[in-house]
């Protein structure tokens, strides 16, 4: 049985056995059992214990056994590893036996060959319609319900009763609903890391500031939950995973997981691939939220100003909002002759030589992309630039470069064309 938590062993065992003895009375008895627990089918049977040792036991001189019953195909095999089993088993002279073959398996008989190939078939089926049917199951009660559906919950949270399970036999088992709601000795410091990062401070300033200030970090406030911890500290690392983690807004979000900036599909154009994207967002809001939306959104991609050698701070007011059109990379900021200005070198850097097919670098300056959105959004004209970034970042908007025209692309929807570009010498400039 592949699980433990939701199967009885004496049950599962008990009607594969039952199966087993059928197929084999009046013929044989059995002198050996072999049962895994816990392991998947997909896993091949050298990985799991019960099935390894049959294999042993079936290659060792003094074996009880002649042949091998299985209760149940599906149980014990999956994809070609039934061909090899058997060719193993019948290189020591053991014959192996299905129910569905009401006794041993030869596969020189064509009605037994195209049993077998059904039966491999069937057994993948089952894994794949088991698997899309709880996944989209959960990616509905996700998105529709706004179902907290397990985990541990995010740092700033805890987990409280959200009333029966709305299925009414899981009720009847006593079975409840969980919803997340601020915890209080944490809450305030998932604020306050969005309140110092929307000021332009950088991540490893914050987290230093929260070591100094004895800040419990997630892995101490929560022991029980990781005990596989060592380090009781504030890194880098941890402070970015709640600044990108899109729960914090108050919308429950399921099945997110690696790859990148793990901004929700409909708040930016994702440099993931599309086959990454399949995770769930709450339609609707589920639990209090630690952080407004537009202050979620304005500090993604953000980087802290750095002061120059003078002592003076860069600005970069649409930093996060210029998006290459030939590789779909954010453009990076790039400070030339005294102004402000974003390029895109499409993943080159200085450390190896520059491949010839590699698309010339994308630069715009900033001056002339803040004109042309003035020109675009009549509203915005009198405007400075921090409110023009923030209407764009309200209204899910993004500059698009690099190609015949700019545009401005609401995300995940088509391009609305504006100004044109022209090449000039060894770089693509958009005037």
């Amino acid at each position: 049985m592949s699980t433990v938590e939701f199967q009885d062993r004496a049950t599962s065992l008990g009607w594969q056995r039952e199966v087993a003895e059928e197929t084999i009375r009046g013929r044989g008895v059995i002198v050996a059992e072999f049962f895994d627990e816990g392991c998947s089918r997909r896993l091949s049977w050298r990985e799991r214990p019960a099935a390894a040792q049959l294999m042993a036991a079936a290659a060792g001189p003094n074996r009880s056994f002649d042949a091998v019953v299985i209760g149940e195909y599906e149980r014990a095999f999956y994809g070609d590893q039934f061909d090899a089993v058997l060719t193993a088993l019948q290189a020591q002279g053991i014959e192996l036996w299905l129910p569905e073959a009401d006794g041993p398996v030869n596969l020189k008989d064509p009605v037994h060959h195209a049993l077998m190939l059904l039966l491999g078939s069937q057994s993948r089926r089952e894994v794949l319609r088991a698997r899309h049917r709880v996944l989209a199951a959960m990616h509905i009660q996700a998105r529709v319900q706004g179902r907290f559906l397990g985990g541990r919950p995010p740092y700033g949270y805890r987990l409280a009763d959200a009333g029966p399970h709305p299925n009414r036999a899981h009720a009847s088992w006593g079975r409840r609903l969980h919803r997340l709601e601020p915890d209080p000795a944490t809450a305030q410091w998932v604020r306050w890391i969005f309140q110092q990062r929307a000021t332009g401070r950088s991540v490893a300033g914050i987290a230093r500031e929260l070591n100094d200030r004895g800040v419990p970090c997630p892995s101490s406030a929560d022991r029980d939950r990781n005990r596989h911890r060592t380090k009781h500290e504030w890194i880098v690392r941890t402070v970015m995973g709640i600044l990108e983690n899109p729960r914090y807004t108050g919308r429950q979000v399921w099945n997110r997981h690696g790859g990148g900036t793990t901004i929700l599909p409909h708040h930016r154009a994702s440099a993931r691939p599309p086959a990454a994207r399949n995770w769930a967002e709450s339609e609707k809001l589920t639990h209090p939220a630690l952080v407004d939306e537009a202050t979620f959104l304005a500090i993604q991609g953000m980087r802290a100003a750095r002061s120059t050698k003078h002592g003076s701070t860069r600005t970069y007011v649409l930093a996060g909002l210029v998006q290459c059109q030939l590789c779909g990379r954010r453009l990076d900021s790039h400070w030339v002759n005294g102004r402000p200005g974003y390029r895109c070198r499409h993943g080159h850097t200085s450390a190896r030589n520059r491949p010839p097919e590699l698309a010339r670098n994308v630069y715009v300056r900033e001056d002339h992309l803040l004109g042309d959105l003035r020109a675009r959004f009549p509203d915005t004209a009198d405007e400075d630039g921090p409110a023009i970034a923030n209407y764009l970042r309200t209204n899910r908007l993004t500059i698009s470069c690099g190609g015949p025209t700019r545009e401005i692309q609401p995300y995940g929807l088509q391009p609305i064309r504006t100004a044109a570009a022209e090449t000039t010498g060894g770089q693509l400039l958009l005037l």
